[in-house]
């Protein structure tokens, strides 16, 4: 049996792990080990969407009770972006917006006469992406925004954390099928200022968990759409969509459609506002230390 740390050691250990590059390498490993996981678990349990959801429902207590952990145990800090504080609220104005903005593009895209609705399945149908949608939800959103972003906004500030993880955000869904440059980019514009600009409003991250969320369930379980770039899959409502790839994303799906650039990027844009107004801005920590010198 190794002997235990002395307190000097474990003090600087403690210290390394709890400095951004550590935080965001460390969680950064066990999150995406965790969404290959559930990825394995959506496979396994594709005909049975009770027993994947409920399989990811468990993984993502593990991945919200690892992420407090961390904070607590090696930052040694309470886990305020997770706080119970707010959470009903934000999680469900999270829900009603994502809900929203979804369906104000196909609504565009049926006044166009792209998307035609042909009938409705089975309220069944709307089982199988409970499961995509709280898994991508959760585990992106505590890896961008919670151990990406609130690390980088500590090191950088608010305005480079929020330029970096968005174009990793976007850039690493080109690793989805059918995936383009194109639609990585709009994704980085469009979902990456809009959730990282919640994260910066609430100082939460319920508020991103919920536009996610209910974006991509609606997407999928609801208008049976493409989810950036992976095969399409039934939902409620049966349909066709024709027209130009610039309005439907193409087999990329509406994300890389200039209606969701528009209306998810003027959403971001407004929580930005509205983050600035509040003081809710971090500035980089090289000006946070000339500031404290100054006024010492």
């Amino acid at each position: 049996m190794t002997a235990p740390l002395a307190p000097s050691k474990l003090g600087w250990l403690r210290w390394l792990l709890a400095t951004p590059p550590c935080r965001i390498l460390l969680l950064g490993l066990v999150f995406l080990v965790m969404m290959g996981m559930n990825t394995d678990v959506m496979t396994s349990y594709a005909a049975q969407p009770v027993k994947a959801a409920a399989h990811i429902i468990a993984l993502c207590i593990a991945g919200f009770a690892i992420y407090i952990a961390y904070s607590h145990f090696i930052e040694q800090r309470q886990t305020s972006e997770l706080g119970v504080s707010g959470l009903g609220r934000e999680l469900g104005i999270g829900l009603l917006v994502g809900v929203g903005l979804y369906t104000i593009c196909e609504l565009a895209l049926m006044a166009l006469g792209i998307y035609r609705i042909t009938g409705l399945n089975s309220w069944n149908y709307m089982l199988p992406a409970v499961a995509m949608a709280l898994s991508s939800s959760v585990f992106e959103e505590l890896l961008f925004r919670g151990a990406l972003f609130l690390s980088l906004e500590r090191w950088l500030g608010s305005w480079i954390a929020l330029v970096v993880s968005a174009l990793v955000f976007g850039l690493t869904h080109l690793t989805n099928p059918a995936a383009t440059l194109e639609g990585a980019l709009f994704i980085a514009v469009e979902a990456g200022i809009l959730l990282a600009a919640a994260v910066m409003l609430t100082r939460r991250l319920w508020l991103s968990i919920g536009f996610h969320l209910a974006w991509n369930y609606t997407q999928s379980a609801i208008f049976s759409g493409i989810v950036s770039g992976n095969a399409p899959q039934q939902g409620l409502i049966r349909s066709t969509m024709q027209g130009p790839n610039w309005l439907t994303g193409g087999q990329f799906g509406v994300e890389s459609s200039i209606l969701a650039l528009t209306v998810c990027t003027a959403t971001g844009i407004i929580l930005l506002r509205m983050a600035v107004k509040r003081g809710k801005i971090i500035p980089p920590c090289w000006q946070r230390q000339a500031s404290t010198a100054a006024s010492a």
